[in-house]
């Protein structure tokens, strides 16, 4: 199982994937943190992205997916986060310790990390 960023998850939808964003993604199953839907209609509605979660491919994607929601456990393993970013990249960090899943991301300050697994 691979925790996908929200970007990442975009690009997937839009083909504008690395190829080793691709290779990774087309080995392991897809999960999110709950909080990235919310990320894509934030992004929609300010017109940096082109779609939101009504676009037929996104609600296509969506159905294969694992939706991890923000639980007092994910919260917790925020205390272990070794950088300091906006929420939302905390949160998606944190699910990807509480849930001991690699995450998929570009985030320069994310990819600074020790402590959060990467698949790429």
């Amino acid at each position: 199982m691979l925790n996908l960023d929200t970007h990442i998850l975009v690009n997937a939808v839009s083909a504008f994937l690395t190829p080793a964003e691709k290779k990774v993604l087309e080995s392991d199953d897809w999960g999110i943190s709950d909080i990235v839907l919310w990320e894509i209609e934030l992004l929609y509605s300010q017109g940096r992205i082109g779609f939101g979660l009504d676009n037929p491919r996104v609600m296509n994607t969506l159905r294969y997916l694992t939706i991890w929601p923000i639980t007092p456990e994910v919260c917790l393993a925020l205390r272990r986060l070794d950088f300091r970013s906006d929420p939302v990249d905390e949160i998606i960090a944190g699910t990807s310790l509480a849930h001991d899943v690699p995450l998929v991301t570009r985030d320069a300050r994310i990819r600074a990390s020790k402590r959060v697994r990467f698949a790429v």
